[in-house]
Order: structure tokens, then C-alpha cells, then sequence
């Protein structure tokens, strides 16, 4: 992908979020002064299909943490030192009529500075280099244009305080799909995935984008729970 494809991806977020007002999420957020670049083994393939449309993924962080607050590997997302997190991106990824782009093959390599750039987003330095080398590397020749979109998409969101909706009665997925789509009117519930786990906790928000990074109807693939599915959000109690 030329760096003219890589600046049209950024001024297309970048169009996207600008009439709304960035709301997101309270947390408290300490980066380490020094991280590193893990080393990232392809998990498949690779995959180089036409890109057809993007997922960003919100990651619930207190059912993530929810098993993990002692281990090292989660320590800045999960310790509890160095912030409290709500939704958190679990990354930007690449859609493809048949199948999805990945491993492209990460031509620019990751920064330590681009790495820590993103960890109040991304709370993990083998997360930011997973989601580059795997995803990003489809859609971008840089690394800084891939964190660039994602900081962009995620700030002209408005999130939900899904905290305060755990509390409530008969919590589904329709509604919680539907509490992330008034908060944001341009978005449809339609582009809204839920994903819960076996045990219906809230794991995941899957927002579908167009090719021109618009609001798009999720594939049944992203789509996620039925909105009749009962539901539960762990509050990290």
C-alpha cells in the first residue's frame, strides 16, 4: 500500500470523527518509562485479500482482568497500579469478502515510543504488537499511520457508562448494543456487535466500519449475541 493509500485511511477516520465530540471513557492511565517491542510469531497464514471494510474491537477490561490480576504478562492492564480501564481497543482489523486480511507482512518495525504512545488505549506492549503485525500490516505501510486511525476512530467515540448499566434489571445485549448506539446517534445498532462469553459476561463491542470508515451493518460473523441473549457486565468487584 503506497503512503498516499496510508494518508487517504487517515483523513477518512479522520472525517468520521470530527462532528463528534470526543467523549472517553474515565480512567486513570501511568505508561511505564521503558517498554519494549516483543517478538510477535504469526499465529496462520498470511492472507493478502482485498480490504472490504474494518472492525474496531473494545475490549470490556474488567471481565478480561477478571482471572489475570496477578499475572505479569497483564500487569498494566490488570495490576491495578498503573490505572483502571473500562473499554480498551483490542484493535483496528482489516475485513475481507472472503475471509480477513493478515500477517501482510510488517515491512516498518514498531517503536518502543510508538508502543508506549498507544498503552492508555491499548494497555499491553505484546497487544500493540500483535494488532500491527497481524493487522495493521494490511492496512498500512507504518505502524504510526495504523495507531494514528485507531486514536482517531476511538476518540470521536462517545462511551456508554457501562457501569452504571450493569446494575440494571434484565440486562440484555440488545441493550447494551442499543446503550452504545444512543450515546452515539450516527451509529446504528445494526454496526454494533456484542460479544459475551458461555457465562453471559460482557467480553467485547465489535464496531463495524465501512471502507470509508462509516457505520456499517456488522456481518453476522461480528454481529455477536441476539439482543434477547440475557447479559451481565463485571464491574471488577
Amino acid at each position: 500500500m503506497t503512503l498516499r493509500c496510508s494518508n487517504s485511511l487517515v483523513l477518512a477516520a479522520l472525517a468520521l470523527a470530527l462532528p463528534a465530540a470526543a467523549h472517553a471513557q474515565a480512567y486513570q492511565c501511568r505508561v511505564p518509562q521503558s517498554v519494549q517491542v516483543p517478538k510477535i510469531t504469526p499465529d496462520g497464514p498470511p492472507r493478502k485479500t482485498a480490504v472490504t471494510g474494518y472492525t474496531l474491537a473494545l475490549s470490556w477490561s474488567p471481565e478480561f482482568c477478571r482471572t489475570r490480576a496477578d499475572e505479569p504478562a497483564h500487569a498494566m492492564q490488570c495490576g491495578g497500579e498503573r490505572g483502571s480501564f473500562g473499554l480498551v481497543v483490542h484493535g483496528l482489523w482489516p475485513e475481507g469478502a472472503k475471509g480477513w486480511p493478515q500477517w501482510c507482512g510488517a515491512k516498518t518495525p514498531l517503536s518502543p515510543a510508538e508502543v508506549r504512545g498507544a498503552m492508555c488505549l491499548m494497555p499491553s506492549e505484546r497487544l500493540v504488537a500483535r494488532q500491527w503485525a497481524k493487522h495493521g500490516s494490511c492496512m498500512v505501510p507504518g505502524p504510526d499511520s495504523y495507531l494514528k486511525v485507531i486514536r482517531i476512530l476511538h476518540g470521536g467515540l462517545r462511551l456508554p457508562d457501562y457501569d452504571r448499566i450493569s446494575r440494571e434489571q434484565g440486562l440484555t445485549a440488545g441493550r447494551i448494543r442499543a446503550a452504545f448506539a444512543d450515546a452515539n446517534p450516527e451509529w446504528p445498532e445494526s454496526a454494533v456487535g456484542v460479544e459475551l462469553n458461555a457465562r453471559g459476561w460482557l467480553e467485547e463491542l465489535r464496531l463495524c466500519y465501512s471502507k470509508r470508515f462509516r457505520p456499517a451493518p456488522c456481518p453476522a460473523a461480528r454481529r455477536g449475541a441476539k439482543d434477547s441473549a440475557p447479559a451481565k457486565i463485571w464491574r471488577g468487584l
